[in-house]
């Protein structure tokens, strides 16, 4: 048995304010699925670049326009590529493109720095000659991370609030059974 290959028909347009054949549309909306760009079809048909972003919005096709991640998100992936794996390896994993993931390791790599331990360097090169002096600086040293641990906790608790949508923190005014 012997396939032929069906031609296409719809009804051609008499003016520009005629409405569109919505065979026609969803024809080109298969077309943009399987891979033929947008401009080969906008000169095709006659179609203007917003009527068929209209077009892929209203009849649900692939989305358009930028992908939308969430701040979860971006933190698992750098925190991925911070423990060892590459943002290419990462990219794929996640299904981001590598320059995104590398732009997301520039970016949070100034808030990461705050949670970063003091390195053990930076405490040898102060060496306290006075007791006093070595009491007060292992007292802050023991401040800062303290306050580094609840800096950490208070995130922690703010990503699961985000995820789980449930109220973790105690509320001011919440009365005891």
């Amino acid at each position: 048995m012997e396939t032929t290959e069906r031609e296409f028909e719809f009804a051609e347009r008499t003016s520009k304010k005629q409405p569109f054949d919505k065979r026609l549309i969803l024809h080109m909306l298969d077309q943009i699925e399987l891979g033929v760009p947008r401009r080969d079809l906008m000169e095709q048909y006659g179609v203007s670049e917003l009527s068929l972003i209209r077009w892929m919005k209203k009849f649900g096709r692939q989305p358009i326009g930028p992908k939308r991640y969430t701040n979860d998100l971006k933190r698992s992936v750098v925190r991925a590529v911070q423990d060892g794996m590459s943002a290419y390896r990462a990219g794929n994993t996640f299904d981001i493109s590598c320059g995104t993931v590398s732009r997301w390791v520039r970016e949070y790599k100034g808030e990461n720095t705050e949670l970063s331990s003091p390195k053990p360097d930076d405490m040898a090169k102060n060496k306290p000659v006075d007791p006093k002096e070595a009491e007060i600086l292992a007292l802050k040293k023991a401040l800062e991370y303290a306050n580094l641990k609840i800096r950490a906790l208070d995130t922690m608790i703010d990503i699961a609030e985000e995820q789980l949508k449930i109220d973790i923190r105690k509320k001011s005014g919440a009365k005891r059974s």
